[in-house]
């Protein structure tokens, strides 16, 4: 019995051992974010005012001036991303998830754990050689269109993960009241798993939001405020890169406070993403 209660308290002081270590290195983890939060709020907090949202970057040597323009492009060419990436990629999902059968499916899959681990400056690369050099001119289009194919392969995992987790039972229930596949996908089985959807759509513009390579290859940049998806525009990331590598002090400001508006957005969704799915 002796032996028994020694061998008892060893499992237990090596189970208590592990599990302080465990929670020792996942603490770790917070401190690189916290330190990089610490350091965007210190140097942007003070810049994010009310002119940094309705006023337009200021010439050279002047002070004050906002980030409008970057604001409206970035949401303008998210927003566009969006309507591209969110209905393919909702299709594709569906496929990978109900035709597991067929021919391409493997196929189809292969592309789409491929386009996650691409760098994003490949993108920016490829859309560059695809719609800006054809045309001879940048565009926010050719933005949105690189930054969809980012999202895409999220969009279409995240649909195909959360139909795996509806039960088979819903489908059959669906076809016993007459209703056709089509419908059964539509208005049954979709709808049964948004949230799952929903999360990966906004752990997808959480992503393309805050890149710059595709953007320094397609949107390029425009220090005025413009609408025109057709044309060269502005948008957060690029103000940043440009801002953040001038050697103004009044850019650096507007690139702190960029970023800091940045992080707010994507812990925003990050938080928004992680309640959807509970």
């Amino acid at each position: 019995m002796k032996l028994n209660k020694t061998n008892l308290e060893k499992r237990l002081l090596k189970n208590k051992i592990f599990y302080e270590t465990i929670k020792i290195f996942s603490y770790a983890l917070l401190i690189p974010l916290a330190l990089i939060l610490f350091y965007i709020i210190k140097n942007g907090i003070a810049y994010l005012n009310l002119d940094f949202f309705i006023k337009m970057p200021a010439p050279v040597g002047e002070t004050g001036g906002g980030a409008l323009s970057a604001i409206i492009g970035s949401f303008l060419i998210v927003g566009l991303s969006g309507l591209i990436a969110i209905p393919l990629g909702m299709l594709i999902g569906v496929f990978l998830a109900e035709f597991k059968e067929h021919k391409i499916n493997n196929l189809t899959r292969l592309a789409v754990e491929t386009l996650q681990g691409i760098p994003s400056i490949i993108y920016g690369i490829v859309a560059y050689a695809w719609f800006v050099m054809p045309f001879g001119k940048f565009s926010g289009i050719s933005a949105s269109i690189a930054l969809a194919l980012m999202m895409l392969p999220m969009v279409a995992k995240a649909t195909e993960e959360s139909l795996k987790m509806i039960p088979y039972t819903l489908k059959e229930a669906s076809y016993a009241l007459g209703a056709n596949y089509y419908t059964t996908i539509k208005k049954v089985i979709l709808p049964s798993c948004q949230k799952g959807i929903t999360s990966g759509v906004l752990i997808g513009i959480s992503r393309i939001l805050g890149e710059t390579a595709p953007l320094l290859f397609t949107a390029f940049g425009n220090a005025f405020l413009n609408f025109n998806m057709a044309k060269p525009i502005n948008a957060l990331p690029l103000l940043i890169y440009n801002y953040a590598s001038s050697p103004y002090q009044e850019w650096h400001q507007i690139a702190w406070a960029s970023s800091l508006f940045l992080i707010i957005i994507v812990l925003g969704l990050s938080i928004i993403s992680k309640n959807v799915i509970k």
